[in-house]
């Protein structure tokens, strides 16, 4: 039985690209659920076991794209490709109309904006001290502390290495799990206990999976209003990391 499975997923790149994301995510579910009660969300524990299968992969068979680099699970390339990702981040803002954030008002629009480039700011200054200065580089790891989705999207579109967009990805991810962590500590001293003040929040942080687990700690009620917030602000990251703030950086350096 198992060499039918087995011979079905060799045949079948993609189904078995599917299933092993599906137990991935399964597994990093129950971990947060079991091991965290959810403060460090699922979907930042798929992240990071992607990471290291991706790193044990590439090491096992000496390539450079990870398990895609096995043939079993060669349909991770077309399943991790531009392709689907764009899907996936363009399917990230269905439901949500964009007159609903006018109900936190011109803080809220400011919000967006400045979590954006403070953030893309943070990233650069870091990648400056340890020792970048190549534009695209900057640019890509700033656009990484965004969200892990704003970078690699942004590395791509400006020709970065797979190496730094995976930097990018990395820094992205420790945003996110430092939100979920720290989100719950410090709402009751930033006064985070109303929508209106969570969809402010959303659009200064931006991490969706890092808002809704570090709401949901806090208060399960607040999290539609910061998700949604969160959702527009990696679109907006999206949309100004490889243009405006790639300029900006290029101009500088």
């Amino acid at each position: 039985m198992v060499d039918s499975i087995i011979a079905i997923f060799e045949k079948y790149h993609l189904i078995a690209a599917f299933a092993l994301i599906g137990i991935t995510m399964y597994l990093s579910y129950r971990i947060s659920e079991k091991f965290t009660k959810g403060r460090v969300h699922g979907s930042a524990i798929a992240i990071l076991l992607g990471l290291i299968l991706a790193y044990f992969g590439g090491l096992y068979t000496e390539g450079n794209k990870g398990l895609a680099d096995i043939s079993l699970f060669s349909g991770l390339g077309l399943m991790g490709g531009g392709m689907l990702r764009d899907l996936a981040i363009i399917a990230t803002a269905y439901g949500v109309r964009f007159q609903e954030i006018r109900e936190a008002g011109i803080s809220g629009i400011t919000a967006l904006f400045l979590g954006v480039v403070v953030s893309f700011i943070a990233g650069v200054l870091v990648a400056l001290g340890f020792g970048y200065t190549d534009p695209v580089i900057l640019t890509t790891i700033g656009a990484g502390t965004v969200t892990y989705i704003v970078g690699p999207v942004t590395g791509a579109a400006i020709g970065a290495s797979s190496d730094i967009m995976a930097l990018s990805i990395a820094a992205g991810l420790f945003k996110s799990i430092l939100t979920m962590i720290m989100t719950p500590l410090v709402a009751r001293h930033i006064g985070l206990d109303n929508p209106r003040s969570a969809m402010i929040f959303g659009g200064l942080m931006g991490t969706t999976s890092g808002v809704a687990a570090g709401l949901a700690a806090t208060n399960p009620k607040l999290v539609p209003y910061g998700a949604m917030t969160a959702t527009f602000y990696t679109g907006l990251g999206a949309l100004l990391a490889p243009s405006v703030l790639y300029l900006a950086v290029a101009a500088l350096f």
